[in-house]
């Protein structure tokens, strides 16, 4: 079985704020691609984009993921997570295989009904309604299922003849045949979970969970992937899935690190989110030794294959390439981690060099 795969996640916010490397839009799409290329040449596994509407970060991930690829050779290109809420399924899956085709085969897709947002029923400006007794959640699952069926090479629509429908059916194109194997569901409580277990997804577990159990952040993260594999077993789908979490990693090595991330918190923290108590997970600060003995106990980050760091974008490439390059020697292997590409035992900080 492979070693623990450990990518970077970034929300890809902009502002013209005191301190932003990323006044502009142009400025977080262009250095998230030098990133990727960093991660990529750090011995990383993977690079991801959240993807938000009506905000000041990334909403529409297929062409960035697109100048990624042309970028990269190796690298994991995902998304954590797209709002299947906003999305025309058929059209998604035209650009979804296309942009697979240009990668390779490396794309991984995250899928979801999507996190709180800004704005006020924000799908129903893109043409999205819920059906009747629907809800976000159902509208959501439902039209990821047609573009499963879609990006499956599923027949959608009868071939013409002579301005009349024929007996022929039409998929989309172009397909790129190993995508469908690749999808991810963004689990947010166990029951989500399990619907994601049942329906042959990889699960994808946030920094949030929209339940509280009263148990740690870790604990109930660790609880819902053994609900999502349990449930995965029980439908008789064949191999092992894949579990990622994330996690806000902040190694404190120098000065400008003290400064930026000596006050965060290092703590679980609950709150009401759209209604519903949620648990945070807190951040890991300090330094490099003692974050990697703390993820040790992690209970969630042991039992996921993948670890996504979020990263802080608005500080640039070059501090977030030195902050993923002390990770990578420092934390990661006490994790089980070794660099891509490299055999198990490698010394990372060699690839980080």
């Amino acid at each position: 079985m492979p070693g623990k795969r450990i990518g970077f996640l970034t929300f890809g916010h902009w502002q013209a704020a005191p301190g932003s490397l990323t006044p502009t839009a142009r400025d977080a799409l262009l250095q998230t691609v030098e990133l990727a290329v960093a991660a990529e040449a750090l011995g990383l596994d993977g690079a991801y984009v959240r993807v938000h509407h009506f905000a000041r970060q990334f909403s529409a991930p297929f062409p960035l993921l697109a100048a990624m690829a042309a970028r990269t050779q190796r690298i994991e290109l995902g998304t954590g997570v797209i709002d299947m809420r906003y999305e025309h399924p058929l059209y998604m899956a035209e650009e979804a295989a296309s942009t697979d085709l240009l990668s390779g085969g490396r794309l991984q897709l995250g899928l979801s009904r999507g996190s709180p947002e800004p704005a006020y029923r924000g799908a129903e400006a893109f043409g999205y309604t819920p059906g009747e007794h629907e809800t976000d959640g159902d509208l959501a699952r439902r039209k990821t299922q047609q573009f499963r069926a879609a990006i499956a090479g599923a027949p959608v629509v009868p071939a013409a003849a002579g301005g009349r429908p024929s007996s022929g059916m039409l998929a989309i194109q172009p397909q790129s045949p190993s995508l469908a194997q690749r999808l991810w569901w963004g689990s947010g409580t166990r029951q989500t979970a399990a619907w994601a277990g049942e329906q042959g997804l990889n699960l994808m577990s946030s920094t949030l969970l929209s339940e509280d159990t009263g148990r740690p952040f870790d604990e109930l993260q660790a609880e819902q992937i053994q609900v999502f594999r349990d449930a995965w077993r029980a439908a008789g789908w064949p191999g092992e899935p894949r579990v990622s979490v994330s996690r806000s990693v902040l190694p404190v090595v120098t000065d400008l690190d003290r400064q930026l991330f000596g006050g965060s918190p290092a703590h679980d923290q609950v709150g009401v989110l759209e209604g519903v108590r949620a648990r945070f997970g807190r951040s890991y600060v300090g330094a490099p030794d003692v974050i990697a003995e703390a993820l040790r106990h992690d209970a969630a980050v042991q039992a996921a294959d993948t670890l996504l760091l979020t990263v802080p974008n608005q500080l640039g490439v070059t501090y977030n390439t030195r902050l993923l390059g002390t990770i990578a020697q420092h934390i990661a292997p006490a994790l089980g981690w070794h660099p891509a590409g490299q055999p198990p035992g490698t010394d990372a900080g060699n690839a980080v060099r």
